[in-house]
């Protein structure tokens, strides 16, 4: 489909990703810029890669493919299009506005008429892909927010693996941004001035900066929690061990007295002792009680002996 924009100034043409022929055909019409290089390697590009020609003055062109929506699950769910930008011209290849994002295909359209050339009319698609990730986020936040409350009340290895799923989550939407801020780049490369002096370039880069600045401050926050629910872990397993061994040291005069009355040697004086079994447990409770004693001095014990109470990350 061929569309023309400000009478003629420029012009922008979508493809099929499989009508590399009609691409070919264009290129004959444009025959300075390298487009049958660039349609022959579409068949083979599905990842993102980005090419700058900046050898022709006046002829610069940038292409290359561009991954713009992914799976947050599914590492085979993803879309992508091609593209071949010069001055007065515009490619798309493959692009398809149903997965694009919430945008109607026509306002759009209309959006991009408003550039004065096609790097006007580029920015103004990278732009809306820019909103499309920023919109991913959103989702994103509440999670987040709902994680942040889990990590005080709840102590498990299901949350440390729902913070784990987040931070994967933010890394696949920030993965999608990092290439539309190297096609920022290459157009202001290719395209000085021309390029970046344009409202809508400059309105798509701070898009593109504040969905960098919201992932990376969400990073932060989540390597934060990561860290919160490490440190807390080990607190808690170490308060385990130290529990296991306090209690363990307590029951040593019943185990050792217990053990010591259970053997069957034919001459025990103690059984024939009328308060035998009094004395028995007076001696168990009382070496038990020096032992309590002796570790609360020396303040082995700490907290452990004490129940965790409620919203608390120590105590």
């Amino acid at each position: 489909m061929r569309h023309v924009f400000k009478n003629g100034a420029w012009e922008w043409l979508e493809f099929p990703e499989s009508d590399t022929a009609g691409i070919r055909k264009f290129a004959e019409e444009k025959r300075p810029y390298n487009i049958d290089e660039w349609a022959a390697k579409i068949p083979k590009m599905k990842t993102n890669n980005i090419m700058v020609d900046t050898f022709h003055k006046g002829e610069e062109w940038l292409a290359g493919t561009l991954v713009f929506k992914q799976s947050l699950t599914d590492k085979e769910d993803y879309h992508y299009f091609h593209f071949f930008v010069a001055e007065n011209f515009m490619i798309t290849s493959g692009l398809d506005f149903d997965v694009f994002g919430k945008k109607d295909y026509n306002l759009l359209k209309e959006q991009m008429g408003h550039g004065e050339n096609a790097l006007e009319g580029f920015s103004v698609l990278i732009g809306e892909m820019t909103t499309s990730s920023l919109l991913e986020i959103d989702p994103f936040e509440v999670k987040l927010n709902d994680l942040f409350w889990k990590v005080k009340k709840e102590n498990s290895t299901g949350l440390l693996e729902k913070i784990y799923h987040a931070r994967h989550e933010l890394l696949v939407l920030k993965h999608l941004m990092i290439p539309l801020q190297e096609i920022k780049i290459a157009m202001e490369e290719a395209f000085g001035e021309r390029a970046s002096g344009k409202p809508e370039y400059k309105r798509t880069s701070l898009k593109i900066e504040r969905g960098f600045n919201i992932a990376n401050e969400y990073q932060t926050e989540i390597d934060t929690l990561i860290k919160l629910e490490e440190v807390v872990s080990s607190h808690r397993g170490n308060e385990i061990m130290k529990t296991l061994t306090v209690l363990t040291t307590l029951f040593t005069p019943i185990t050792a007295l217990g053990a010591l009355w259970g053997m069957n040697f034919r001459n025990m004086p103690e059984l024939e002792w009328k308060y035998g079994y009094l004395f028995a447990i007076a001696l168990v409770a009382i070496s038990t009680l020096i032992l309590y004693i002796v570790l609360r001095k020396k303040g082995w014990s700490g907290d452990i002996l004490r129940g965790k109470k409620r919203n608390s990350f120590f105590k």
